[in-house]
């Protein structure tokens, strides 16, 4: 059986910056990680200045993005360009997490390959609907906030695993349902089943996130909500906004107390009687 060493393979993947050999690689990676065939070699981790992205779509600041109604055909495919965009993103944010942070465990590698693998599937099941309402990916401007958080956080593991699953990957647990509400309204049954499908394995990567946050937690004697209470502060994070999918966030592993948590969590500099 030939094995391969990771790193360069992972790099390679993370700079592509066409989407379809981007979304091949990535499954190839997850498919030989799986099969035991990639090694982790004790490589150094060198600079890694910005993954591979196609030219289209334009990046433009969240809000400079144009508001479009639903009940056209435009409108419609622009929102779902919009989960496309982010599930694009989330490919190379799991790649990055497997590339980056060498010193942990085979476990988090392999998690996070995994997931880079299903966030491809899912922007293929969302590029499949798009081309149904004849667009294609890059045909709207997007933003750049998940990336944009990555790269924020590149330095250390923990508050990447803080802020990125956790807080902006778990915004989609929130709204997911009620897209999916808005894609009933007009008769689009066919996305509402893909947001199924992704909203099912999101529950399970925003599960990872927080379970490796606990074990970093706990690897450095620390108290998980006083932490993550100071990451929200001290990276500017994406403020909570109700209403919280607390069935879906129950099921990634938020515990009660951290729930209970949600009200304080919008408002990260207010003195909190749980804290």
């Amino acid at each position: 059986m030939t094995v391969l060493s990771l790193y360069p393979l992972l790099e390679l993947a993370l700079r592509e910056p066409v989407v379809d050999a981007k979304l091949g690689q990535t499954l190839e990676l997850a498919r030989l990680w799986r099969a035991g065939q990639l090694k982790r070699e004790p490589l150094p981790c060198a600079d890694l200045p910005d993954a591979g992205r196609p030219a289209r779509p334009v990046l433009v600041p969240p809000h400079t993005l144009p508001r479009r109604k639903i009940g056209s055909r435009e409108g419609h495919a622009a929102l779902l360009h919009a989960i496309a965009h982010i599930e694009f993103n989330a490919v190379n944010l799991a790649l990055d997490a497997a590339w980056r942070f060498r010193e942990m465990p085979d476990a988090f590698v392999g998690d996070w390959l995994r997931i880079a693998a299903e966030e491809a599937e899912h922007f293929g099941l969302l590029a499949e609907r798009l081309a149904a309402l004849g667009y294609a990916y890059g045909d709207f401007p997007a933003h750049d906030g998940l990336w944009s958080m990555a790269m924020r956080t590149a330095h250390d593991p923990l508050p990447r695993m803080a802020l990125v699953p956790r807080v902006l990957e778990a915004r989609g647990l929130d709204a997911t349902p009620q897209i999916q509400h808005r894609l009933a309204a007009i008769g689009d049954a066919e996305s509402v089943a893909v947001l199924d499908r992704i909203l099912a394995d999101e529950i399970g990567h925003v599960r990872v996130g927080n379970y490796w946050y606990g074990w970093l937690c706990a690897a450095r004697g620390l108290d998980p909500l006083p932490t993550f209470r100071h990451l929200l502060a001290e990276y500017e994070a994406e403020r909570f906004a109700a209403p919280a999918n607390l069935g879906a966030r129950r099921a990634a592993g938020f515990s009660e107390a951290e729930l209970a948590l949600l009200e304080d969590f919008a408002n990260p500099d207010r003195e909190s009687p749980h804290a």
